[in-house]
């Protein structure tokens, strides 16, 4: 749940006024701003060059697109225009380079919200689509997070309002069926496009009206994943209330929050397969076993007990989703896996997006040793290729040629991967100092970002360590050993933790201390 603030601390937190754009593009124009952003260097020429590559992609890719007039951080690659499911949660990944694009990238569903209340799933240089609801990651959880992270009470107010009025045109429109769930109508609903989850329905709802579905007797769907979407955002509706002081409605929101959850839990969840599924209108599961599982994680629908057992069953299970590139948007064992694999396909490849929403669960359930593995497959993979594209083959980590080069997901993979592997990375209570002498992203290496607080948070890489430095300050060296040192936003140490599939002995020297030596195993935290 995301913490709870007060509305005195929120208001002091403040936040810069944005510079006044000089003129606006033509739509669809790139555009270009100076100012200070985080700064990676590496005596690794191959991850420097992907790197850089990596930020050149997604500086193209911020655009004023029609109907809004500034900029945002669209899809890229075949995808002219910013998606509901997932470009305000790029933006907010990329907000310690543009605050200003991932504000906007928020904003501008907000201001193409119907009168209804209807979000758009898209806006696109053709059209602003109404035609299927299509989120995953809720814009609640994305806004929430922005406005705390940079003190918007604007932003704040703004969601709060506009996601209030989406939960309701949700609940109007799409629960047709009186169950309390999220009803899937079409397979853009999801964003599964050419995936077997959803063969033999149309990708768009009739007249691309959300409201309608087409005559099938299978129609409308319970969908876990846009259930799961609706309760990240009840709980960001609960934590944004509570915000605003508004303390009735904070507890309302949680409420309908676990009454969702509940439902999800009771009625989606197959325990004999360890999986979530739609359950059609003729109450049938669609026995598909995809990237649904995921995207329950993404929302922490599961508890540490049922993940536990997805995880053993189905997440890290090599015969399922834990491929050599992992994770495939359908189990490698599944019979319905689609190969070989087309462009674009939701049926089997590995995809960039689910790629970059793991950072939302994998350390929440205590998973983060495996998730290092699985970022070095994915930026191997990246530098590999360098073109920067939407899916890989999950055997052979090779990306389909048939997509278009310069995609957003992919390009914020190998720049947040990065600083998640060997950098700093600011969290909402703490500071996370990934700390992996001799990996090769860490060669010689210097990472530098400015926290949300207006601090300079550095690491300098020596010849077997590193030091951390906090406003200049040292917080800590690691002079041996990979870890995870954990601290709070001043740079206090609060815990350090095994991020290396393999146990650790690691050397700690903290201001103040002798040096202190510490036998780590992956995953487990030790508290300082």
């Amino acid at each position: 749940m995301p913490s709870r603030i007060s509305r005195r601390v929120f208001m002091e937190r403040g936040v810069a006024s944005l510079a006044a754009l000089s003129g606006l593009p033509a739509l669809g124009q790139v555009v270009e701003v100076s100012g200070a952003a985080p700064e990676f260097r590496t005596s690794n020429a191959r991850w420097q060059g992907a790197y850089d590559k990596a930020l050149s992609v997604l500086a193209h890719n911020v655009r004023v697109m029609p109907r809004y007039d500034k900029p945002i951080l669209i899809e890229g690659a075949d995808y002219a225009g910013i998606w509901q499911e997932c470009g305000p949660h790029e933006s907010l990944v990329y907000r310690h380079f543009r605050k200003d694009v991932a504000r906007n990238s928020h904003m501008t569903f907000f201001a193409l919200q119907r009168p209804d209340g209807q979000i758009p799933a898209n806006n696109k240089l053709t059209e602003t689509g109404f035609g299927q609801i299509q989120m995953v990651v809720p814009i609640a959880a994305t806004a929430w997070e922005l406005a705390r992270a940079t003190g918007d009470d604007e932003l704040l107010r703004t969601a709060y309002a506009s996601c209030s009025r989406w939960d309701d045109w949700l609940g109007k429109y799409r629960n047709t069926r009186g169950t309390g769930l999220v009803e899937g109508f079409c397979t853009y609903d999801t964003g599964h496009d050419n995936s077997p989850r959803w063969e033999g329905i149309p990708p768009q709802c009739p007249g691309k009206d959300a409201k309608r579905y087409p005559p099938l007797p299978s129609l409308p769907r319970l969908c876990p994943d846009l259930s799961a979407t609706v309760y990240g955002a009840r709980v960001a509706l609960s934590a944004m209330a509570q915000a605003l002081g508004k303390s009735a409605e904070a507890q309302r929101w949680m409420d309908s929050a676990e009454r969702i959850r509940g439902l999800i839990l009771s009625k989606l969840y197959v325990s004999e397969d360890a999986t979530f599924y739609d359950l059609d209108a003729e109450n049938n599961f669609v026995k598909v076993r995809s990237d649904i599982l995921s995207r329950m994680c993404g929302e922490h629908v599961v508890d540490q007990r049922l993940f536990d057992e997805l995880w053993t069953r189905q997440i890290h299970n090599p015969k399922a989703f834990w491929a050599p590139f992992p994770l495939p948007s359908v189990a490698l064992d599944d019979p319905r896996f689609v190969r070989p694999i087309p462009r674009n396909s939701w049926g089997g490849a590995s995809q960039a997006l689910t790629a970059l929403r793991a950072i939302r669960w994998f350390d929440h359930y205590g998973r983060s040793a495996e998730f290092s593995f699985m970022m070095d497959r994915w930026c191997d993979a990246l530098q590999r290729d360098m073109t920067f594209r939407q899916q890989l083959d999950p055997l052979s980590g090779d990306f389909t040629k048939e997509d278009m080069p310069s995609y957003s997901p992919a390009s914020l993979v190998m720049m947040e991967y990065t600083w998640r592997l060997a950098g700093v990375c600011e969290e909402v209570e703490e500071l996370q100092w990934n700390i992996r002498p001799g990996h090769p992203a860490a060669e010689a290496a210097h990472f530098r970002i400015a926290t949300d607080a207006g601090r300079v948070a550095e690491v300098q890489y020596e010849s077997r360590g590193a030091v951390l430095k906090l406003n200049s300050q040292i917080v800590g060296s690691v002079q041996s050993g990979t870890a995870r040192l954990v601290t709070d936003k001043a740079g206090k140490p609060v815990a350090l933790l095994g991020i290396h599939e393999q146990p650790q002995k690691v050397s700690l020297k903290l201001p103040g201390h002798a040096v202190q030596s510490f036998s780590l195993l992956p995953n487990q935290r030790i508290r300082l």
